[in-house]
């Protein structure tokens, strides 16, 4: 959530700012306009994520996730490899977050790195030989399989699961 909290505070602080220079340029004629200007090079310059929330994936091959920061929180499940997780806020070495079903809890931050991952979120998802449906079914997953993605091309994923087993997924089944 701080996360979140400190996006919305630099948007309304920039759409402040905004505000203030459109008042000025139309008041001021060319001091405006480099006002404006100044304006917009400050708004280019934030970090891309700075409206984005951080994407996280889990590295160790079993996590369990649990209900606060802390080991003497209960553990509510268990993630496997490559599990994706978006994070809402970290606090005291936990990352608290939401995952594709919508979930939220913690995991103890060493278990997670910043890894392009997806998670399938339909049941029955072809993993085909190359990117297209005309490509042979290498396997087919059910809902919540993770992968780590290792090549796109067009709307397909190249992954590769935690066991190894590689194929291409069209992008509308995973999150």
């Amino acid at each position: 959530m701080e996360a979140a909290r400190v996006a919305m505070a630099v948007w309304e602080t920039i759409m402040k700012n905004i505000k203030f220079v459109s008042e000025k340029f139309i008041r001021n004629g060319f001091h405006g306009i480099l006002l404006f200007t100044m304006v917009l090079l400050q708004f280019m310059v934030l970090p891309t994520g700075a409206f984005a929330q951080e994407r996280l994936a889990v590295i160790s091959k079993i996590a369990n996730v649990r209900s606060g920061p802390g080991t003497n929180y209960t553990t509510l499940w268990q993630v496997e490899k490559y599990y994706p997780l978006l994070v809402l806020e970290k606090k005291e070495g936990w990352v608290h977050f939401k995952d594709f079903e919508g979930d939220e809890a913690w995991i103890y931050n060493s278990l997670v790195k910043k890894i392009n991952s997806v998670i399938s979120i339909k049941d029955n998802c072809n993993v085909r030989s190359g990117p297209g449906t005309d490509t042979n079914i290498v396997f087919t997953v059910g809902k919540g399989v993770p992968f780590k993605v290792i090549g796109t091309r067009s709307e397909w994923l190249h992954v590769e699961h935690a066991d190894g087993d590689r194929g291409w997924i069209f992008k509308n089944l995973l999150w």
